[in-house]
């Protein structure tokens, strides 16, 4: 079954603190990840250092929109965690993404999902067009 494609989230654990608080790394991450798994960036990576209610829940959120649909990180220095998602509409390799995150952030633990999204996602436009229009009219009747 074809589906519209992967979308990869890793959560780290035990990571390099001075990583995560590191700005200036999650943009570099997010501005070179993409060509590194076949992607296409269409614009400069956005990276923000968050302060909140909590002052230990302060950290860092970048994403990059990318042709196939976007890579976004967030940093919780306090707790060294990492937050990941990497959605793309074309395959990619997870492990060689996994691998490069785990090492660039020094994580210790990690979790990660795959999952295929898209599953009914009209590949033949004109073709689910005719499907669709054939269902309205056996609702209609």
């Amino acid at each position: 079954m074809a589906v519209l494609g992967p979308h990869l989230t890793i959560d780290g654990y035990d990571c390099s603190r001075s990583k995560l608080e590191d700005l200036e790394l999650i943009y570099q991450v997010l501005d070179e990840f993409p060509a590194r798994i076949g992607m296409t960036k269409i614009m400069p990576p956005y990276v923000f250092r968050y302060y909140g209610k909590i002052p230990e829940k302060w950290g860092l959120s970048g994403f990059v929109l990318i042709a196939e649909s976007h890579i976004s990180i967030h940093s919780f220095p306090e707790g060294r965690f990492l937050s990941m998602d990497i959605f793309a509409c074309i395959q990619f390799d997870p492990e060689d993404a996994i691998s490069f995150i785990k090492e660039t952030f020094g994580i210790k633990r990690m979790e990660t999902n795959l999952i295929e999204r898209g599953r009914d996602y009209p590949f033949d436009i004109k073709k689910a067009r005719v499907i669709n229009l054939e269902e309205r009219r056996s609702i209609a009747s």
